[in-house]
């Protein structure tokens, strides 16, 4: 592909190393600052309200995740099918898959919106969280759900900006409305004293200001990519890639969403300081996860468009870059933040309690994070192959099925937290050595199909790889 603008990355022709860097920085900033922004409000709901509040914010965040996860997983859909698209120079389906996408976004958003706010008290009560934190637990995810179709159509957007290999864009709209956020957030907070209401309130305020840029940003597009409001719809062919891509990778993501319900719920039990503590080490944990999750998504960009091309070589090269910085930027923030972890928990909240217990996460699970992001590019680059439902189903075993059983029946035989968050670097380990050996298998089974097409002695960069699923 040749750029439509000056944000947009040829990822077929020139250097990779650079140009997976210049992909992924953007993108690494913006994911950062999105978890700095989110982790601001709870640090104002620590310093100016009370620890049920925090915890009422921070018991929230595994089952926002578990509503949020199916659709991200599907914009994962929306950026490998755009991605080959633009790889194979066809503009008429790169049309057709912008235009679905963003359909998909407002359908999906205003179906979680009603089923979010309708389930969201049973589920916490199902999850054990404490009467005295549940009702402001509801009214805060009762009022981030409404704003879900907000929060799709800016990812779905987002996710088309990165198949054309523009990261810097979402980067600069997330800066704009998270400082925002955090405006509106000590505004409504601090001087009007409203509580986990007012965090919530902020939230919309920025995903309208998110979602109106990225749109903007679409519609002003002068390539393939272009947005047009009036032709938005599901085009059949576009919607059934998006769907064979996106579903596998939704339902991981609501099933990892899931096995986090279940620790959290394990997490609640040990009670309130427990919960806040954990609430404060999930946001630092999060900076983490973004930085390296930045690689992921260059994982699914650069393997998309280059198997669309059919650049199989290239494909490996990119996807080894990918591997080796998501493993260096985890390990190097892992153990920075670890080390600083005291002092950065007490941001959150003073109490001794509540910083011991996020020590414990950050320990458990920061030092040996660089596993974490290994087994995300292995998933990337499977999608990027076409291969979704296989990372599915190793990641429905490996980790979620095996976390559920290990606060079933491993966590009752030693019932403490450090038990609980041992179960993530075991099952990281599971998941990355599985899917490992699957990209192995499906890349090499991609380069012998190449060479039996090749001219006797020679492997070309283009072969029959266009039409691989």
């Amino acid at each position: 592909m040749v750029p439509g603008s000056k944000y947009q990355i040829d990822m077929c022709h020139g250097p990779l190393l650079s140009k997976v860097l210049l992909f992924s920085i953007p993108l690494m900033i913006s994911n950062v600052m999105q978890v700095l922004f989110n982790a601001i409000d709870l640090a104002v709901i620590g310093r100016f309200a009370s620890s049920d509040s925090m915890a009422a914010v921070g018991t929230c965040g595994p089952l926002i995740t578990l509503f949020l996860s199916f659709f991200f997983g599907l914009s994962a859909g929306t950026n490998v099918v755009v991605a080959r698209c633009i790889g194979a120079r066809n503009r008429k389906q790169t049309s057709q898959a912008v235009h679905t996408a963003v359909a998909l976004a407002a359908a999906g958003g205003l179906l979680l919106a009603a089923g979010g706010v309708w389930a969201s008290r049973s589920i916490l009560t199902l999850m054990a969280t404490p009467a005295h934190v549940l009702p402001k637990a509801v009214l805060y995810i009762q009022l981030y759900c409404a704003g879900a179709p907000l929060i799709l159509v800016y990812n779905y957007g987002a996710a088309v900006l990165r198949a054309t290999g523009d990261t810097r864009r979402p980067m600069v709209f997330l800066l704009i409305s998270g400082v925002v956020k955090v405006i509106v957030n000590l505004i409504l907070v601090s001087c009007f004293d409203m509580d986990v209401a007012g965090v919530s309130i902020a939230t919309i305020v920025a995903n309208v200001i998110a979602a109106a840029l990225v749109i903007g940003a679409l519609t002003a597009s002068r390539d393939s990519s272009r947005l047009f409001l009036n032709k938005v719809r599901f085009h059949t062919q576009s919607l059934k890639d998006i769907l064979k891509i996106g579903i596998p990778a939704g339902i991981q993501s609501s099933l990892f969403g899931l096995s986090n319900v279940v620790i959290q719920s394990a997490v609640n039990s040990f009670g309130s300081k427990a919960m806040a503590g954990n609430a404060a080490g999930i946001s630092l944990e999060g900076m983490v996860y973004v930085a390296g999750n930045a690689f992921y998504f260059a994982t699914i960009s650069f393997v998309g468009q280059n198997c669309g091309a059919g650049k199989y070589k290239r494909l490996l090269r990119s996807f080894i870059y990918c591997l080796i910085c998501a493993a260096a930027t985890a390990t190097i923030l892992g153990w920075s933040i670890c080390l600083a972890g005291r002092p950065l928990l007490s941001l959150y909240n003073p109490d001794p309690k509540v910083i011991g217990y996020g020590m414990l996460r950050l320990k458990y699970l920061l030092i040996p994070y660089m596993l974490c992001s290994s087994m995300d590019i292995f998933s990337g680059g499977l999608r990027g192959l076409g291969h979704s439902f296989k990372p599915m189903f190793v990641t429905l075993m490996g980790a979620c099925a095996f976390r559920v059983a290990w606060v079933w029946w491993i966590l009752p035989l030693d019932r403490s937290m450090e038990t609980l968050f041992i179960s993530y670097p075991v099952s990281w380990v599971l998941v990355t050595g599985v899917n490992g050996l699957i990209f192995y298998v499906v890349l090499r089974k991609l380069f012998l199909q190449a060479a039996r097409h090749a001219p006797e002695g020679s492997l070309p960069h283009h072969a029959a790889g266009r039409s691989v699923a």
